[in-house]
């Protein structure tokens, strides 16, 4: 999560940052983890194959397989990603699935509201309501609620800088 404040284009933006999710096992680690599931395998199964016990080593194999499956589709549902900005009139959030699908949602600004629990983190606008950062940890999402709603605060009481001060 990454805020980056802009101050140019149409309106100030006053809060700005992308989410995605968070995935602690490197390309590499990954490779590490089947080459010792694998290495674990063969030591458990080649020798009930001497026993005469041959199905458990293709049962092995499966969950070799299986292992493979869950690491490759976990990489892929990392490729999800949320951009947020506040704007000076609304809230603009792109949402980009694993796929490459894009979403783009607009909420006024003005009528924005939080509501934030442990588990979710809604934005209201106008009855419109948009769950966001659902790929969040809980402290991560409620590290973005206090950012947002900072930011919203010094937006809803803005500051002029007159000649006389």
């Amino acid at each position: 999560m990454t805020e980056t404040p802009i101050t140019s284009g149409p309106g100030a933006v006053h809060f700005a940052t992308s989410l995605s999710p968070h995935r602690s096992l490197s390309p590499e680690g990954f490779k590490w983890v089947i080459r010792g599931a694998i290495a674990a395998n063969l030591a458990i199964g080649l020798p009930m194959l001497l026993f005469g016990a041959w199905p458990v080593l293709g049962f092995m194999g499966l969950d070799i397989w299986l292992l493979w499956w869950l690491f490759k589709r976990s990489y892929l549902d990392a490729r999800r990603s949320e951009t947020l900005v506040l704007t000076d009139s609304e809230l603009l959030v792109d949402r980009v699935a694993p796929d490459g699908e894009r979403e783009e949602h607009r909420l006024d600004a003005y009528w924005l509201r939080l509501d934030v629990t442990e588990e979710r983190l809604v934005v209201v606008s106008k009855g419109n309501r948009l769950v966001i950062g659902r790929f969040l940890s809980p402290d991560a999402r409620l590290a973005l609620a206090e950012q947002l709603k900072a930011a919203l605060a010094e937006m809803r009481a803005p500051r002029f800088e007159h000649e006389w001060d």
